[in-house]
């Protein structure tokens, strides 16, 4: 079988969309004869890929960089123009080359980037399942100042023609399934949830060769991620400096468009003990061992329909988590069931800073238990192992549909 992957990300970025169509391409060409659509790489925001070495052969898969356009900086002009040009750069490939396509597999940026794609499936009749990582126009209008009914009910259309004319909608967590079948008008089994996974063999691998220490170093809070607007990180460095704790850091690793702002802020506080570090996609689990506590934090209203893309490599990592999101989200029911953590409502730095103080008078011994019950539920729902296979046979069953 002839299967086309086309993805908004792919390696060398370290997002998750990036990771799984790559695992997903590694896994297909095992029996299929894949091709991988990507445009070149430029997320997170801040990263330079200029002059490093991008390995484009020695996989099993053929991978192709489209000349599409790309916006790492969030401006709503830029990212309509970067989803309509991937969009376009797909459709084209498809046009030039549907006969020796059998199932396209989409994970891109919405809505035209999905759009194109779906319509020239559809006139070429080509199974295309699709990867919701995100709800749009919905997601879009909390954005936007002005005029947000009517772009919603110029925007929702399109949305529908998407899914109602893709062969299999893969979602990520309950919610959102159960969101997109009533508003979207979409059957109940063409809706299928598989949460976005991280590979647990290098935090297993990491464990069992990690060398232990008896180094002493501050009681530490994390966050690791990407810096943009949505993480909302500015809520942690203040609530970290309400909170007064003598002898413990905040640790804000990773990179995106907010970093240079909250760089800022830090240098605003006096005494306050934060620091930013790298966050090297091969490094998370080296760098998320030197946390105490993995902080998970979002503005009001993010965490509704998704879990976010790093809270399967906290769980790995066997390390407590205070969850700064929605009481009523899929997060906040995870953590939960899990038993490993903290929820705290989001964009509340009294209760936040309270549950930093709670952690640091907590035992080693409670937390380590805590820790612990996060990586059982992880290898549960959100292995690699377990939803790269469900993803699979989706997509090789999808011809059959």
């Amino acid at each position: 079988m002839k299967v086309l992957i086309i993805t908004a990300a792919f390696p060398p970025e370290p997002v998750v969309s990036s990771h799984i169509s790559y695992d997903l391409a590694r896994e297909l060409a095992n029996c299929n004869e894949v091709t991988v659509l990507c445009p070149k790489p430029t997320r997170p925001y801040g990263v330079n890929y200029e002059g490093n070495a991008i390995q484009e052969n020695g996989n099993p898969f053929k991978k192709i960089r489209l000349s599409s356009f790309t916006s790492p900086q969030p401006s709503l002009l830029g990212r309509f123009w970067e989803s309509y040009s991937i969009g376009k750069c797909s459709q084209d490939y498809i046009k030039r080359n549907h006969e020796n396509i059998d199932v396209i597999y989409l994970n891109t940026w919405p809505l035209w980037g999905q759009y194109f794609v779906v319509r020239a499936a559809k006139k070429f009749n080509l199974p295309v399942v699709i990867h919701i990582q995100d709800i749009y126009p919905e997601s879009l209008l909390g954005k936007l100042p002005l005029l947000k009914g009517l772009i919603y009910k110029i925007l929702l259309p399109t949305d529908k023609y998407i899914q109602q004319n893709a062969t299999k909608v893969i979602t990520i967590s309950p919610s959102m399934k159960s969101f997109l079948v009533k508003t979207r008008k979409l059957e109940d089994e063409k809706v299928e949830i598989i949460y976005n996974w991280q590979n647990e063999e290098s935090f297993l691998e990491y464990r069992k060769n990690k060398e232990y220490s008896q180094e002493s170093s501050p009681f530490t809070f994390m966050f690791l991620g990407t810096l943009n607007t949505t993480a909302a990180v500015h809520i942690l460095i203040i609530a970290f400096g309400k909170a007064a704790l003598k002898n413990a850091r905040l640790v804000i690793a990773g990179n995106g468009s907010e970093k240079q702002n909250l760089i800022a802020l830090v240098n605003t506080y006096k005494d306050v003990n934060i620091e930013f570090w790298d966050a090297p996609m091969q490094l998370v689990p080296f760098i998320q061992d030197k946390a105490n506590i993995l902080l998970l934090n979002l503005c009001k209203g993010a965490a509704q329909f998704a879990l976010p893309s790093k809270l399967p490599a906290y769980l790995f990592s066997e390390k407590p988590i205070i969850a700064s999101v929605d009481e009523d989200s899929d997060t906040a029911k995870s953590i939960s069931t899990a038993d490993c953590g903290w929820i705290v409502p989001p964009e509340n730095t009294e209760l936040l800073a309270g549950a930093m103080r709670n952690a640091v008078l907590t035992s080693p011994e409670k937390l380590k238990s805590i820790g612990y019950n996060g990586s059982i539920f992880a290898l549960k729902f959100l292995s690699r192992k377990n939803n790269l296979k469900k993803m699979v046979a989706i997509i090789e069953n999808a011809i059959k549909i």
